[in-house]
């Protein structure tokens, strides 16, 4: 079936199967290609893993979605489609800050969406109703539509990078926290006389490590990345005269 009918399928339902009643619906298979891509990563998702998780043949599942990629696509838009999302407010940097925050609470919730890469967008009502959600945030700029689209583009690849360095982050500190692995590391380089060897990074490496506490922080690394690329959005608005 057509990747844009089963998207849609909401608000056209798909036509009705001849024959009996089957076992499972579109709406199931979905639910189980998310449960298994959080539970397993974006790499661990497989048809044949979701129709054991639904308990039916792999033959079943196709009688459902085309393919891997069409499942994740609707997988992808099932997502976005039942986020929460509060109305903007306050300015455009309040409002772009609220977007971005949005879409790292999503990543940080389906860590596997901040892998999903293709140039083609997701033409389903929950991707088409964030994106013009977050494109309102951009209204006050004055920017042309392209520069626009460029700008929020801009803004979530910022987060989805970040969204993988602090999923990254949670897993190295299950296995041990950043202060054993420093205790135990640390005390070996001191030994190595890097200081000597090494000024600037050295010297640097400890003012962050003492502000983050961390040799590098996931967390600052985002609010950093993000108001740096705030205040050069500003800086090309006003550059084109908005």
């Amino acid at each position: 079936m057509h990747t844009i009918d089963l998207l849609w399928r909401g608000e056209r339902p798909l036509p009705a199967r001849p024959g009996r009643r089957p076992r499972i619906g579109v709406d199931d298979v979905v639910a189980a290609g998310v449960a298994e891509a959080d539970e397993r990563g974006l790499d661990g998702l497989s048809v044949r893993g979701v129709a054991g998780r639904l308990g039916v043949g792999v033959m079943t599942l196709y009688g459902h979605v085309t393919d891997r990629a069409q499942l994740v696509e609707l997988m992808v838009d099932d997502c976005r489609a039942r986020h929460a999302r509060r109305p903007l407010a306050g300015s455009w940097r309040d409002m772009l800050e609220q977007v971005a925050a949005e879409n790292l609470a999503l990543m940080t919730e389906h860590p596997w969406l901040a892998h999903v890469e293709t140039e083609r967008a997701v033409l389903g009502p929950g991707t088409l109703g964030a994106y013009e959600h977050e494109l309102a945030a951009l209204e006050p700029l004055g920017l042309d539509d392209v520069a626009r689209d460029r700008a929020l583009a801009l803004v979530l690849g910022h987060v989805r990078g970040a969204a993988r360095a602090m999923a990254a982050a949670r897993v190295e500190n299950a296995e041990e926290s950043t202060a054993q692995w420093w205790e135990r590391e640390g005390a070996r380089l001191a030994e190595l006389g890097v200081e000597e060897r090494f000024p600037l990074a050295s010297r640097v490496g400890a003012a962050a490590g003492e502000a983050q506490g961390a040799a590098a922080d996931a967390r600052s690394a985002y609010e950093f990345g993000l108001a740096v690329i705030l205040d050069g959005l500003a800086a090309a608005a006003g550059s084109r005269g908005a």
